[in-house]
This record gives structure tokens, C-alpha cells and sequence, in this order.
């Protein structure tokens, strides 16, 4: 051991003393005691020079108390830190294998009783689950050993230095040591010990290791067994009772493969799984047994003989207030969540998770592609010079978290593919990973995305692939280049099943062009879905000086270097709120696809193994939004990638209304993660009797005016609308801005498919540039008739020739006021506009704007690239809850293809508008906020928004697509939306 501190926390051994070799995680009937709870704490700004600490009678009352499992930098409210989120940025200077002095130290101090009856225990192991980054450990003053490897299970012997009764334990953690270079994961960092301390008594006679390994081949199974024990603990007896299974092994030379029939296959839409036992007289070991066979044939990733398909998430383990801390309860119900949104793989970014979890996995269905706690993305600013994964002198660590990763968790049916690590260059060390796990598990595939050439994994791999590249990775015979890849290289990779192991960057409102990629996966078999990134937001709970709650992200706790909001890139709000991204997600991902072929209706299977006896299928019918029928239509038992087609409802159609069909898929009985009548996929069918819209009444008899006057509930001064209804508006105004998305501020050179946006520069740094944020208005001319008022305004920016012409026209029309706004741009403008669109003011005055009910697309936000979750129907909401709360504020709260639209002030219908679709048979769009874009654009976090004593609706003849450009494509080019010539026409009354 070495005692200079400078020394050992430099070293790049993954582990010293009377550290065990890596096995199963197993629930065992043998004793054991949870050492969680209360440990007394120092924290110390660098390595303490001394150790006594350590020693038995060590007085440590002075010492704070901390909770463990937990990171030190969470506790306290700043007294011991706080955290530092990067994604590729070291957080200290890159010099490795050292790290700074400056090394915050926390030491951990506890007593614990060992039962008398312990005595007999052959041996006394006490495992760490986890803990940040380095630390060492020492029992009643002994030193037993050190270890690294942050989500890494490790246990030590410490039977020689534990005795009956009283005993002390402590625990020195390094926040920084050599093992940070390979954790450089997009996350925060947190140290401390954040998971379980258990110590265990082994008895004689004991197992020290399980792996039952199992196949399906055509309703039989298969066990192949391997068990780590003493020759003295033989016999030794499986039992499964559900397979009526009870096999006794006298000796080691005894434990053979079974074959078993009548056993029901395991797989993410059914999870069927078998208990099971391994005992020994003296300990029993229970597992849950999943009967599958992992194979790759050709450019095919099977599963008991079929093709997967992953619809997937990247997940961390974060908690606003625990960080990754693991808490069984909520971490059910996150993945019962996902279960209910459509989701069936998990990518256990870039770490093993608490090892709980994947029991959750093996039980409620999930594909899991497990990850070893590797990283070393930092090493990309100095061109990848001296990364670990090419040095020989990391080649210990390297393999060392291999092989406690696999260890660890070979006995879940729910691991499919073993993944080496992400975002850590390639070279030999990572081949070496990969060579180990082909030894050990020939099963399961190897993946890891940065061998680009295919020289050591299994599987093609890549992240935000665009569209147009993913179609070329899947299409036979295509020579389009591949990254970093030789013709013959990207000819061998075609051969290869293709995951995108990270897409779709669902960072704030996005992303868009889901149903894109999805669309590849049903033409290109060699396409086998991916990996959003990620699951949900890291924001960590926190507070302003006056008490405000608010998520805090990067440089929010003033750290030196950090990456801003980009940990806030998550399908989930950090308080598990669902994005309307997720929403979007479900319905693309939706297992059940509905086709409308003339009166009937073909419904296809898309599952990958069950049919469809656990669903109902039930219809609606709505004239203008209102239901007027319902019922169940009659379907078959569809088997997997079989259909059906049936017969829809007849209905009228009235002439002066919408009719819509409404076709959805539902859980017929309850399930562990979602109540009877869930729905896990719906389709419309639009069967409206066609309507002509009214045409412009042509006026010939205008006359100059001053503007001021009133029309039917409008009343107009200087030109300029003040009143509607009796309420105070101002407007229409011009609107071509929105606060920029991440997506919109993103710089990705992802820009070949697009012919608006620039490499490397944001698309909202060009809008800022031609001044949308800031637009005035010069009124050209005033005109009016005995019923109508005309205006021509040119709007354009400071400091730029650009403008937009706009004539703005009221009139009656019968009982109605309507509005129709042409908007012409010049020319000259060489970039993408955000929207085309007109903004109202609607200040407060006795009662606020507060609630809506519109007809048209809905519940939630939508935008040109993201629509699939949308549904045409009847809709209402607060003013409050039409917005996302994004953890940095943003463009949100579109509705689109509006019809209808009645504004309400304390629950009284105020104004009531009607659209009239564009000559292209376009609608428009709604925004309804407290707050203008550009209020919005200039606040960092929910709580810098100003009072507002207006709601401002934005009525848009236009959006610009959300993309993915924050981290991948830019907006395809079908829903980008170029300077153009648009109308907006609607038809106003009083509540």
C-alpha cells in the first residue's frame, strides 16, 4: 500500500489488499447487516498527511453526521461542496494519472456489532456498491484495502479484523483520483458513498458464485450452470419448481447443462420468469430464471429467434435531491413509466446501475444493454493524446471493470448486450475488454460505439446519425462513406446489425423527426432502432436566496468549468414530469400500427413476440370535437408481425362539422406497470364531409383615415386596435421570433441536409443577428370603409435592410369580425425564420387571460417535425399548464392546426376565434403565454421570468421544426420554414 497521499491516489491499480474477486450480486439466505445509515464525516479540502482516523479509539464526536448511501457534495447545503456537472470537460487540469491537491477527502467513521453466532462464519466480507472515486478502508485500525471503480460493486475479506461485539469501520474517499480520467460521463460529479455497505458472513460450506445461464429453442429451455463452491458444500441441489426441477449434484464434475421442456420463453413483452433455488446445506441462493437465446445471424440481432427491435432510453441514475442514490420505490415506478410510453430497451449510461434495478428489468420487460463504468471523453481536447484506452499502463483498470460489470450481473435474461464503456477512443485496451467478454460470455454481443471500423465489437454502433446517413447505413448495396471507415471497413459494417446507441437529443422542447428514424426501422431490417439520449433531466433541486425552488444545472453552484444546461436533456422533467417529447416518443414507438384502407381498417402487429389477446381495440366518433358514438370493434388474436383487417363503424357526417374517428389500442386487463384501459396506441381517420372556406370580400371603395374607429367589438385609435369585446389588446403585431430552443442555439456542423442553417453556427445566433428579436414597425398607409379598416406596415430590424411588408385588414362579415393579415418578406433573407406569426397583448385589467378551449391539434405542444402525438379533438387548459416548465426557458405551448380558440378570465368566456385555412388549405397555430419570447430568450432558469400582468397569444401561420440539433441533425429540411409569403385569416366575436 502506498502512504504518501499523493502517491495512491495517482495510481492507476484498480484495487490493492484484501480485495475479492468480482462475482454475482445474489440474494442469498445467508447473514448479513446493513451498515447503512449515520456514519460520522469529516471533510477535509485536501488528502489528510496523517491516518490516525483510522484508529480504533479514535475520538470522533466532534465530527458531523452523514446519511450513507449519499454524496457528501448534496448534504449540508454547500458545508462540504458542491457539485460540478461537465459532459466532456475535465474538471480538473488533464495530467494523467495525477489530479490536483487540491483533492476534497471525506472520512467516514461507524461502529458496528458482529453477532456472536457470527463465529462460525467461514469467512466476514463487507461490500461497497459504490462509492466516488477512490477510497480506502480499515477495520478496528487495520488497513484491508483500497478500491476504484465509482459504480462498481467490491468486496473485502476482513475476517481477520473483525471480532464478536463492538467493531469500528472507516472509509477515506478521494473525490479525485486516477480512476476519474475513466469517469468522465456526461453527469454530474458526486462523491461519497452513494450505494449499500453490506457486511456478510460467508459460511463454510457456502456458494460463492451462480451463473445460470439459459436458452430457448421451440418451448424447451436450457440451464447451463456454473457454480463457484467448495467441494465440501457439495451436494449441491437446483431447484425450479414451476418447470418441476429439483437436480442434486454430488460433486463438481456433476453439474451439467438440463434441457427442459414445456417452458414458456422470456422477453421484454413478456417477461415470463421462473423461481429459482441453488442450496448447499449450509446457504441457498434465489434467482429468477428468463428463458432466452441471444444470437447475430447475418445482419440480424435475434432474440429466441426473432429480430429486436430496441425503442429505446439512455438512463442515468439521477434524483434532484438524492443524485444516484437508488430508491427502489421511485425507481419502479420510472420504469413502469417507460413501460406505459412505449419504451422496451434500456441503455445503462455509462455505467452499471444498482444492481436492484435490473432485477426490476428481468420483471417488468426491458431490453438492457449493460454498460461498464467507462469514459474518458476529456481526452478529446487534446486529440485523444495519452487516452487510457491505448495505454498499457491502464490496462489492469481497464479490465478490471469489465469484468465486475459482467460479474456482477451475468444471471439477468434481461442483459441482451454487454456494452464496453462509451466515448473513450478506441485502442487496445478496450479490444482487450471485449476479448474477455467474448471468452467469458460467448452469448452476448459486444458493443461499444467508438470502434467505428468494427474491429472488435459485434455490433455497428453509432450516435446522431442523421437521418439520410442512418437510411445509408441500412440500404443494401449503398458506398456512401462511413465514419472513420475505409470502403471495406463500411462494406463489413453493413454486415452487421446497426443500433443507434445514442439519438434523437431530447434536450428542452424536441426533438423532432422521430417518426423519421422510425420509419427506417420498418424498410431496413439491418436497422434495429436505438437509444434516445436520455431518459430524464439531472437537474438537482435547489433554491434562490429569497427561497424560490428551482432545477439547478451546470455553473449554477459557480463551478470553474462546467457545460451549462446540456445534463438537462432528458424525456422526463427532473420532477418526473413528462415532456411532450415522451408523448411524441409513445406514439412513435406505438407496437400496434393502424393503416385506413377505404371502410376498413388494417391493424398490424409490430410487437416482437406477443400478439395482441392482452388488448382491446375501441373506437369514437366526435363531430367538431364532441363525441356523439363509441363502441369496440371486433378484432382477432393478431399474432406478432402478423394483421388483420376489419371493418370500420359506419357514422354520418354532418356538412357543418368535422368528423373524426378515433381508433385505440388498450390494455384489457391490468399489468405491473399500467392500469386496465391504458392505451398503448391510437390512430385517426379524419371522414369530414368537405367545406369550402369563404373567400375575401374584394373592397375597391377605400378611403384614407386616421384610424380611429370602431367595427362591430373592435375599436381602433390612430390605426391601431386598444379594444375587443370590451377588453384592452394591442395588436396584431408582427411575431417572426421565438426564445430560442436548445435545439434552436445548437451548433452542430450537422447541416449537410439542410439549405438555411450554417456549420457551426446556431440558427438562433443568425436570428439574433438579422434582429427578429427586435423588430419596429413604420406604418405606411391608413384606409377604411363604412365597414372595414386597412393598414401597410414595413417591420425590419436596426442595422439591417430586411423587411416585411404587412397589410393588416378588418372587417365585418355578418356578425363576425374577421382578420386577415398578409404577410410578404423581402428579399435577402438567407436563413430560416423561427415563425411567421402575429402576437396580441391582452393586459390583465380586472382579470387575467387565464384558460383555453381550442379545437384542433392536442393536449400537448406540437411542431411541424414533431406531430404524431398530436389528435385533432376538443381541448382545455390554463394558461399555466399550456407551457413546459424547462429547466432553461424556451419556445413552448404550440398548438397546431387550430380551428376554433375561446379565451377565458375567471371562468368567463371572454373571446371566441375562428381560423380560416390559408388558400393552400393551411392552418394556423396558437402560443398563449404570461410572457413574450423575447421575455423569455433572456431568462436562464424559470424563476428570472418577470412578473407578467398580460397573456400574449400568438397566433402562427408558421413554426420552424424543433430538430435535434443541440447534439445531432439540424431541422430536415420538409419542416424548415424559409422567409415566405404567408396569410392569417380569423373570425372574432365576444364570449
Amino acid at each position: 500500500m502506498h502512504s504518501e497521499p499523493s502517491a495512491y491516489v495517482s495510481d492507476t491499480t484498480p484495487g490493492r489488499g484484501a480485495l475479492r474477486p468480482a462475482r454475482s450480486w445474489l440474494h442469498s439466505d445467508a447473514p448479513s447487516r446493513s451498515l447503512n445509515g449515520p456514519w460520522h464525516f469529516r471533510l477535509s479540502p485536501t488528502v489528510p498527511a496523517t491516518e490516525d482516523f483510522a484508529t480504533e479509539g479514535f475520538e470522533d464526536s466532534g465530527w458531523d453526521t452523514i446519511p450513507v448511501p449519499s454524496h457528501w457534495v448534496l448534504q449540508g447545503d454547500g458545508a462540504y461542496g458542491r457539485p460540478i456537472y461537465t459532459n466532456v470537460q475535465y474538471p480538473f487540469p488533464i495530467d494523467p494519472p495525477h489530479v490536483p491537491d487540491e483533492n476534497p477527502t471525506g472520512d467516514y467513521r461507524r461502529h458496528f456489532e458482529v453477532p456472536a453466532d457470527w463465529s462460525d462464519a467461514e469467512r466476514v466480507v463487507l461490500r461497497f456498491d459504490g462509492v466516488e472515486s477512490l477510497f480506502r478502508v480499515w477495520v478496528n485500525g487495520d488497513e484491508i484495502g483500497s478500491a476504484s471503480g465509482s459504480r462498481l460493486a467490491h468486496e473485502f475479506d476482513v475476517t481477520s479484523a473483525v471480532r464478536s461485539g463492538d467493531n469500528v469501520v472507516a472509509v477515506r474517499v478521494h473525490q479525485w483520483s486516477a480512476a476519474s480520467y475513466l469517469e468522465d460521463q456526461d453527469q454530474w460529479w458526486l462523491p461519497g458513498i452513494f450505494r449499500d455497505v453490506t457486511l456478510l458472513a460467508r459460511p463454510a460450506g457456502g456458494i460463492e458464485d451462480v451463473w445460470l445461464r439459459t436458452g430457448f429453442d421451440r418451448g424447451s429451455g436450457r440451464i447451463e450452470p456454473e457454480v463457484v463452491a467448495d467441494e465440501a458444500a457439495y451436494p449441491i441441489t437446483l431447484r425450479v419448481p414451476g418447470l418441476g426441477v429439483e437436480q442434486v449434484w454430488a460433486g463438481p464434475s456433476e453439474v451439467a447443462p438440463l434441457d427442459i421442456d414445456g417452458v414458456e420463453p422470456w422477453s421484454a413483452e413478456r417477461p415470463r420468469l421462473y423461481d429459482g433455488t441453488v442450496s448447499t446445506a449450509a446457504e441457498t441462493v434465489s434467482l429468477r430464471l428468463g428463458f432466452r437465446t441471444v444470437e447475430i445471424r447475418g445482419d440480424r440481432f435475434l432474440v429466441n429467434g426473432r429480430r429486436v427491435v430496441f425503442h429505446g432510453m439512455n438512463r442515468h441514475e439521477t434524483h434532484p435531491e438524492r443524485g444516484r442514490v437508488f430508491d427502489e420505490e421511485h425507481a419502479r415506478e420510472d420504469l413502469a413509466r417507460m413501460k406505459r410510453f412505449n419504451v422496451n430497451a434500456i441503455r445503462t449510461s455509462h455505467y452499471p446501475p444498482h444492481p436492484r434495478l435490473l432485477d426490476l428489468a428481468d420483471e417488468l420487460g426491458f431490453w438492457v444493454v449493460l454498460e461498464c463504468d467507462l469514459e474518458t471523453h476529456g481526452f478529446d481536447k487534446v486529440g485523444w493524446t495519452a487516452n487510457p484506452s491505448d495505454d498499457p499502463a491502464w490496462r489492469e483498470a481497464y479490465l478490471d471493470r469489465i469484468q465486475r460489470t459482467v460479474e456482477r450481473d451475468k444471471n439477468h435474461p434481461s442483459i441482451v448486450i454487454w456494452s464496453l464503456g462509451n466515448e473513450a477512443g478506441t485502442g487496445s485496451n478496450l479490444a482487450a475488454m471485449s476479448a474477455w467478454v467474448h471468452g467469458r460470455d460467448p452469448e452476448r454481443p459486444v458493443h461499444y460505439e467508438g470502434d467505428h471500423a468494427g474491429e472488435y465489437t459485434d455490433i455497428y454502433s453509432r450516435m446522431y446519425a442523421s437521418v439520410l446517413e442512418t437510411e445509408q447505413i441500412g440500404t443494401d448495396g449503398s458506398r456512401a462513406a462511413l465514419l472513420n471507415c475505409t470502403p471495406a471497413q463500411g462494406a463489413r459494417q453493413r454486415t452487421r446489425p446497426f443500433v443507434l446507441c445514442e439519438y434523437a437529443h431530447a434536450m428542452g422542447n424536441g426533438p423532432g423527426a422521430l417518426d423519421q428514424y422510425e420509419a427506417l426501422v420498418h424498410e431496413h431490417p439491418r436497422l434495429h432502432g436505438g437509444f434516445v439520449w436520455e431518459w430524464r433531466d439531472h437537474g438537482i433541486l435547489a433554491t434562490t436566496p429569497d427561497g424560490t425552488p428551482f432545477y439547478a444545472y451546470g455553473g449554477d453552484f459557480k463551478e470553474v468549468v462546467h457545460d451549462g444546461n446540456f445534463v438537462m436533456d432528458g424525456m422526463l422533467l427532473s420532477n418526473d414530469v413528462a415532456t411532450p417529447s415522451l408523448h411524441e416518443y409513445k406514439a412513435v414507438a406505438q407496437p400496434v400500427r393502424f393503416t385506413f384502407d377505404g371502410d376498413d381498417v388494417v391493424i398490424t402487429n409490430l410487437r416482437h413476440s406477443a400478439d395482441t389477446s392482452d388488448l382491446r381495440f375501441c373506437w369514437r366518433v366526435e363531430h367538431d370535437g364532441t363525441r356523439v358514438d363509441s363502441g369496440d370493434l371486433k378484432v382477432a388474436v393478431i399474432p406478432a408481425g402478423e394483421s388483420e383487417r376489419v371493418p370500420l363503424p359506419q357514422f354520418p357526417m354532418p356538412q357543418d362539422a368535422e368528423s373524426w374517428l378515433t381508433i385505440d389500442a388498450e390494455l384489457a386487463a391490468g399489468t405491473a406497470w399500467a392500469p386496465e384501459g391504458h392505451v398503448i396506441a391510437t390512430a385517426q381517420l379524419d371522414r369530414s364531409a368537405p367545406r369550402p372556406a369563404p373567400g375575401v370580400r374584394p373592397r375597391t371603395d377605400w378611403q384614407r383615415s386616421d384610424g380611429t374607429l370602431t367595427l362591430g367589438i373592435a375599436e381602433f385609435v390612430d390605426g391601431a386596435l386598444v379594444r375587443l369585446a370590451g377588453r384592452a389588446v394591442a395588436g396584431p403585431r408582427l411575431e417572426l421570433f421565438r426564445a430560442p430552443t436548445d435545439n434552436d442555439e445548437g451548433t452542430s456542423e450537422q447541416v449537410e441536409e439542410s439549405d438555411a442553417s450554417v456549420a457551426g453556427v446556431s440558427n438562433a445566433e443568425l436570428w439574433r443577428r438579422d434582429g427578429l428579436d427586435r423588430l419596429t414597425t413604420r406604418r405606411l398607409s391608413v384606409e377604411r370603409t363604412s365597414d372595414a379598416l386597412r393598414t401597410i406596415a414595413r417591420v425590419s430590424a436596426a442595422h439591417s435592410a430586411l423587411s416585411v411588408m404587412v397589410e393588416t385588414v378588418w372587417s365585418l362579415e355578418g356578425d363576425e369580425l374577421e382578420l386577415r393579415v398578409e404577410i410578404e418578406p423581402s428579399r435577402g433573407w438567407r436563413t430560416v425564420w423561427p415563425r411567421i406569426g402575429i402576437r396580441f397583448d391582452l393586459p390583465d385589467g380586472s382579470a387575467p387571460v387565464d384558460a383555453a378551449e381550442w379545437f384542433g391539434l392536442g393536449p400537448h405542444e406540437s411542431y411541424p417535425d414533431s406531430l404524431r402525438a398530436a389528435r385533432t379533438g376538443r381541448f382545455l387548459s390554463t394558461v399555466r399548464d399550456l407551457s413546459v416548465d424547462y429547466a432553461r426557458p424556451q419556445e413552448t405551448g404550440h398548438r397546431s392546426q387550430l380551428r376554433q380558440l375561446a379565451l377565458a378570465s375567471a371562468g368567463r368566456t371572454v373571446l371566441r376565434l375562428r381560423t380560416v385555412p390559408d388558400t393552400h388549405g393551411r392552418l394556423p397555430g396558437f402560443t398563449l403565454s404570461r410572457h413574450t419570447p423575447q421575455q423569455i430568450a433572456q431568462a436562464a432558469h424559470p424563476f428570472e421570468l418577470p412578473e407578467s400582468a398580460t397573456s400574449h397569444l400568438i397566433v402562427d401561420a408558421a413554426q420552424h421544426g424543433l430538430g435535434s440539433r443541440a447534439c445531432g441533425p439540424d431541422v430536415w429540411p420538409e419542416f424548415a420554414l424559409r422567409p415566405e409569403s404567408r396569410t392569417i385569416r380569423l373570425r372574432i366575436t365576444a364570449g
